[in-house]
């Protein structure tokens, strides 16, 4: 009996061994479960899907939080707090991590989608922008938009493996769905790295083409740039990007110097398909009840039909869905005017291609729109009402309204044509609000495009220091572009006119609007490296720059003032000549406005601030330098010390590190 009993006491343990064994090989083959390995193109984006297209994650681009939308109930199940300026993000292959790429705090946020929260931060290169996995999951890379490089990380231990040098501005990525290939866009220079993520080697560089010169200037030509997005199309052949034309040679006008264009790459050759890129008054030429041409602005973002039939491009300007058939010639067939909302800049298409969902940045919403279908008759519509993705806005209502009217272009939302019959925004010449990298013709000669940093505490505007106000620019919306010319530029504006400019004001004195260029030249603790600091002692000693970049702005504009200590342009004393006029340059005698005080030679030019000046390249009212050093050894004046290269060289370091 004890035998028995022995035995029946064995037989259970062994039965619990082998059941305890059992749970245990099941736990080893849940912790390693087959990995996920994409088998389609993505790109980063400031709205991305899943792949079962129930949820939708969108970066709040000035709110700071991340917000999940559900697509089957429409509403909104999360918002996540994340750092500061999240501009693009990106889910993993197995779609448990979104990556954040918050710009500037110099991180990506790892973000749970199963704990809706922050659960980690990797610090990278400063201002990174666009972020993507590599297919299978294990390397994530991003580009850093002001340091020029491309950070690839092992998400495995969350670190930085290699960091990769790359051309100027690079800006969002896409990943061709067989993973070989790593597309970087250079925001201002109009080329495209490619990167073999084998060898983590750029394996060419794929520069688009000027688009020539055209007898009718109001018909589209010019110089491309502010590449916005890189989309692959959904057999992988081609990728689009959407981007704007700045035509440089003519005098600026709002129907002559920037178009909206869409250019398509080879992706077998990497070759861009000249034949092929869309441009207004050709590609682009859908005519409204009045059989004249619709005008659309700032192409943004794009989405194909899943089934490749139809490509949607989103005009971040106008505010307009321009519909491509691709199986009819490529051309736009429809153009869904005003969608709801302002400022789109970002969409997703569900998996039927039945909806569209456009992410609407500075109304903070989401815009539903039915695509109609595949056929060559369907036409796109709004559908329903758009959702609001935020529980408080980050700015003030003045700030926001600013913000909103000068990445507009949307000419029936304003008291007047600021706009110029949706031609461009703001931000089609101050790309950012900053600057294009581009120089334009004007009244008065060729002028560089200057950034908006800092813009309103540094004294004077403009480049001849002609403007004390900022009312006043109401002189260059008419004299130069062509709009507004209903106002009489002698007389006060009319309130709602004045107060769109008081808005526009509020937006580009808000701190927060444009952060001054973290520099890359600077020791990673922040510090200037040892050539920069001896370049220092030459800008405050013998080079004597701080003569007339002086003060915490390194300018001596804001020294323009009247008996009163308030701002004039009659005050010409810190306007300068250091030999720098241009054979095109125009005197003026000024104008009404004014009093006919603010009248300019050739010769005498505004100082500008050097705070985050090694971003702003070209240099000189005319574009005419390249680089700093380039600055330093043209400038001419009576008592320039004459400096060593090396002394240039030290000089130009540190003015590339002022912050």
């Amino acid at each position: 009996m004890v035998k028995k009993i022995a035995l029946f006491s064995l037989t259970l343990l062994l039965i619990g061994a082998l059941v305890g064994c059992k749970d245990g090989i099941k736990a080893v083959i849940k912790e390693k479960e087959p990995e996920v390995v994409r088998d389609y193109a993505v790109n980063s984006d400031n709205i991305v899907m899943n792949k079962s297209g129930n949820t939708i994650y969108i970066a709040n681009i000035d709110v700071n939080t991340v917000t999940v939308v559900d697509s089957q109930t429409k509403k909104v199940k999360a918002e996540i707090r994340v750092g500061k300026s999240p501009v693009q993000l990106t889910l993993s292959p197995d779609e448990d991590i979104l990556y954040v790429s918050c710009r500037y705090d110099d991180k990506i946020d790892i973000i749970s989608i199963e704990k809706e929260k922050v659960v980690e931060s990797i610090d990278v290169g400063i201002e990174p922008y666009g972020v993507v996995t590599s297919q299978d999951g294990k390397k994530l890379y991003v580009a850093n938009y002001r340091s020029s490089t491309i950070s690839i990380i092992d998400v495995t231990n969350k670190k930085v493996e290699s960091e990769m040098k790359v051309d100027d501005r690079p800006r969002t990525l896409a990943m061709t769905a067989d993973g070989h290939k790593l597309y970087v866009p250079h925001y201002l220079e109009a080329k495209v790295s490619v990167i073999n993520t084998e060898t983590e080697e750029i394996s060419k560089v794929i520069s688009l083409a000027d688009s020539p010169n055209n007898n009718d200037r109001k018909k589209s030509q010019g110089v491309p740039n502010t590449l916005e997005q890189f989309v692959i199309d959904p057999d992988g052949k081609k990728a689009w990007i959407p981007h704007l034309l700045t035509n440089i040679d003519t005098p600026v006008h709002f129907q002559e110097t920037i178009f909206p264009a869409v250019s398509v790459i080879d992706l077998t050759t990497d070759e861009e398909l000249i034949d092929e890129r869309k441009e207004l008054f050709e590609e682009i030429n859908v005519t409204d009840k009045k059989n004249d041409t619709i005008i659309t602005s700032n192409p943004y973002d794009v989405v194909f039909h899943p089934n490749g039939s139809k490509a949607y491009v989103v005009m971040s300007g106008s505010e307009d869905l321009v519909v491509f058939d691709l199986n009819r010639g490529g051309n736009a067939t429809q153009i869904l005017r005003r969608i709801e909302g302002n400022n789109p800049r970002g969409a997703v298409i569900s998996q039927d291609g039945e909806s569209i969902y456009v992410h609407n940045v500075m109304s903070h919403d989401l815009a539903e729109i039915s695509s109609g279908g595949e056929g060559p008759y369907a036409r796109a519509k709004m559908k329903g009402e758009n959702l609001a993705l935020i529980s408080k806005d980050s700015l003030s209502p003045l700030v926001r309204e600013g913000k909103t009217i000068f990445y507009s272009a949307n000419s029936e939302e304003f008291p007047t044509e600021i706009t110029g019959n949706n031609w461009i925004s703001c931000t089609s010449c101050h790309a950012d609000g900053e600057i294009n990298g581009r120089t334009l013709m004007t009244s008065k000669g060729p002028r560089d495009v200057p950034s908006n940093v800092l813009t309103t505490k540094t004294g004077l505007f403009m480049w001849d220091g002609s403007r004390d106000d900022f009312n006043d620019y109401l002189l260059t919306v008419q004299g130069e572009m062509g709009g507004m010319m209903e106002l009489d530029p002698s007389k006060p504006l009319p309130k709602e006119v004045e107060h769109m400019y008081d808005a526009m004001f509020a937006y580009l004195d808000d701190p927060n609007s444009f952060p001054i260029p973290k520099s890359p030249y600077r020791n990673k603790d922040g510090s200037l490296t040892v050539t920069a600091a001896e370049g220092k002692e030459l800008f405050e000693g013998k080079a004597a720059c701080i003569t007339c970049h002086a003060g915490t702005q390194f300018t001596d504009s804001v020294k323009a003032v009247d008996k009163n200590g308030y701002l004039t342009t009659s005050n010409i004393d810190f306007l300068h000549d250091i030999d720098t006029t241009n054979p095109l340059d125009k005197a003026s005698k000024g104008d009404a406005r004014a009093g006919f005080t603010n009248g300019r030679d050739t010769r005498h030019f505004d100082v500008p601030t050097l705070r985050g000046v090694w971003a702003t390249a070209p240099y000189f009212h005319d574009g005419s330098a390249k680089t700093i050093e380039e600055v330093i050894k043209r400038i001419q004046y009576e008592g320039k010390p004459e400096l060593t290269e090396s002394e240039i060289f030290k000089l130009a370091e540190y003015v590339r590190s002022i912050k």
